[in-house]
């Protein structure tokens, strides 16, 4: 039988409230949320707020192929050290996750690992090809509910609309990764006056825009929940916010470092800095920050990409797209953003949980007979990120150095404790 834990002086974070109480966890379940609570374990939560665990719809965990990088393993302790108790894991490994045998070995390892629950994705095609449509019914069978090509968007649209059509039939969610392909070849940053000033290839905004507003053109015909990955410019935004206002089943989200940080910082041609989709204006920022605070982004999520050091290192144009997030993610929000207790938790637990679909065990109100998945954190400590303190395998952080504003201290998941007093304990 597990140990009785008790979480002392946190403001409880709910939707339709925040109040201070003794949150009581016994045999994995909220057994009491209250005063003067007792049990074997006692944490401090003074100063700090709890909710449900976060919820991170974008995580590359690189297993299998990739393992040099990342493994399901230190992924997944990065994730729990940033008050994430589960984890979308994105496709593209090697195999992608383009079948049952794939699909399995990912949820079985995360399992292992114990640290908090991985939930493998499906690509849209097989291979993240764009050419043949993967086996559906087979991998929903097997529990996968959110497609995606990440890396990747479907370029061929008629078979981006088969692909929505039988999302429709199954019930299921497309979630893109927004790029027309033949606007972005051979492009390392935003298409701006940054880029033109340093000579290198340019990457506009239309590239993503166009494919957000094909996409919304072919939710609008056949129906289908469509979520929207990593968007990251002003008119991506109105596109959302419009067909929202029309009622179209559509999501969206963005990423701390594209509501943080400029495409200005590729000026000194740091691969560090390079991102996909690419770092973009103050104008970009200041929109994709009104969409959070209107309601037409739903959630944040980290799009963790790390990279081992020998591939990043690489000039500019050779390096891949890509930066570590999970560690850093509520202090770069909590940061860069305006943003209450309540926003926070919406957009990094409640609503990612159910764009996932495990809302029946992440993203739960703080009560009596809801699962122990339960993130504590503060908005006061200012902290220096080091990219040598960090849980995950690589060291790609472009906020190496900088001071961020809000730490997690405590996360439990499943109701065991696995990170206490900002330590991992596995």
């Amino acid at each position: 039988m597990s140990q009785s834990i008790v979480i002392r002086g946190a403001t409880v974070v709910n939707p339709d409230a925040i109040a201070v109480a003794d949150v009581l966890i016994i045999d994995g379940v909220i057994a009491g949320v209250g005063g003067s609570l007792q049990a074997d374990i006692e944490l401090d939560g003074t100063g700090c707020y709890l909710s449900s665990g976060f919820v991170d719809l974008h995580t590359h965990l690189r297993e299998p192929g990739k393992e040099e990088a990342e493994t399901i393993e230190s992924g997944s302790r990065a994730a729990a050290l940033g008050g994430y108790t589960a984890v979308v894991a994105m496709p593209n490994t090697d195999p992608a996750q383009d079948n049952v045998e794939t699909v399995r070995f990912v949820r079985e390892q995360g399992i292992v690992a114990g640290l908090c629950e991985v939930v493998p994705s499906g690509c849209i095609t097989i291979g993240r090809l764009g050419k043949q449509l993967v086996p559906y019914a087979r991998l929903v069978e097997e529990g996968v509910t959110l497609f995606t090509d990440d890396g990747t968007g479907v370029q061929d649209a008629q078979l981006m609309q088969r692909a929505l059509m039988l999302g429709k039939q199954l019930g299921i969610t497309m979630a893109q990764h927004c790029e027309v392909a033949s606007l972005t070849t051979g492009a390392v940053m935003h298409d701006g006056e940054c880029c033109s000033s340093m000579g290198v290839p340019g990457w506009p905004s239309i590239a993503e825009e166009q494919m957000v507003r094909r996409d919304i053109g072919l939710v609008r015909a056949t129906g289908a929940k469509m979520h929207f990955l990593h968007l990251s410019t002003a008119g991506s935004v109105d596109l959302v916010r419009a067909a929202k206002a029309e009622g179209l089943p559509i999501t969206a989200e963005v990423t701390p470092h594209h509501l943080a940080l400029q495409d200005e910082l590729l000026r000194g041609f740091d691969p560090v800095f390079k991102v996909n989709p690419p770092l973009r204006t103050a104008a970009d920022i200041e929109a994709l920050k009104s969409g959070i605070a209107d309601g037409t982004i739903d959630a944040v999520a980290t799009d963790h990409a790390p990279h081992a050091g020998h591939t990043k290192e690489q000039p500019l144009d050779a390096a891949p797209p890509g930066m570590l997030g999970l560690e850093t993610a509520l202090g770069v929000l909590n940061t860069a953003v305006s943003v209450s207790p309540q926003q926070i938790a919406s957009l990094m637990s409640w609503a990612p949980a159910r764009i996932a679909e495990v809302s029946q065990r992440h993203g739960r109100p703080i009560a009596v007979g809801e699962p122990a998945n339960i993130a504590v954190w503060d908005t006061s400590t200012v902290w220096t990120v080091s990219r040598d303190h960090l849980s995950s395998k690589s060291r790609n952080t472009p906020f190496h150095g900088m001071d961020l504003r809000g730490r997690v201290r405590h996360t439990i998941f499943n109701g065991e404790l696995v990170v206490r007093d900002g330590k991992a304990l596995k």
